[in-house]
């Protein structure tokens, strides 16, 4: 990999409000705009999901690589069922050890590490793993975190956090998720 950032800092997007996705899917296009390779991971994503970002993965080519965990959960539903929060540690163990390989290989200028966040608020991800991690990253690596419920700890050791505001939104009269707008 030729291209590299000068300093790759860590980003947090969180809050109620809509676009935390969306934003780091907004720098995702801006960095392969640049010339620069992007690694994302939606933790939580269902893969029977057929969201416009998984089908214009194959459009960027070797430059952006999407992995979504083929797991039997993709509901708040999971994290009431025992079996089901025994099961997503257990995968997700395994998923912070290839990530840890995939931040240090330097294959990679942009990490975006989609709704983490829920995974560290439900105790499914070790925090102090995750802070390890960034300790540890290569200095010319950007991570992006992304969900709601940010940790305390997670916002302090970030270089950028932004949360979105739920303010208004249109679910609120019934309108449903719209594919090309919010998957």
């Amino acid at each position: 990999m030729d291209k590299k950032f000068k300093k790759g800092i860590v980003q947090v997007y969180t809050g109620d409000g809509k676009g935390k996705t969306t934003s780091s899917l907004g720098l995702a296009m801006r960095a392969i705009g640049q010339g620069f390779k992007v690694y994302m991971i939606q933790f939580l994503k269902s893969p029977k999901l057929s969201s416009g970002e998984y089908k214009m993965k194959d459009a960027f080519g070797d430059n952006f690589q999407l992995n979504r965990l083929n797991t039997p959960w993709w509901s708040l539903r999971s994290f009431k069922n025992d079996s089901h929060i025994k099961r997503m540690k257990e995968v997700l163990k395994e998923e912070m050890i290839k990530l840890k390989s995939i931040i240090s290989s330097g294959n990679y200028n942009l990490i975006i590490l989609d709704e983490i966040n829920i995974c560290l608020f439900y105790g499914l991800i070790d925090l102090e793993e995750v802070i390890e991690i960034i300790k540890n990253k290569p200095k010319d690596v950007e991570l992006v975190f992304t969900g709601r419920y940010a940790p305390e700890e997670l916002k302090e050791i970030a270089d950028l956090v932004t949360e979105m505001k739920l303010i208004k939104h249109p679910f609120s009269t019934g309108l449903k998720a719209r594919k090309g707008i919010e998957y």
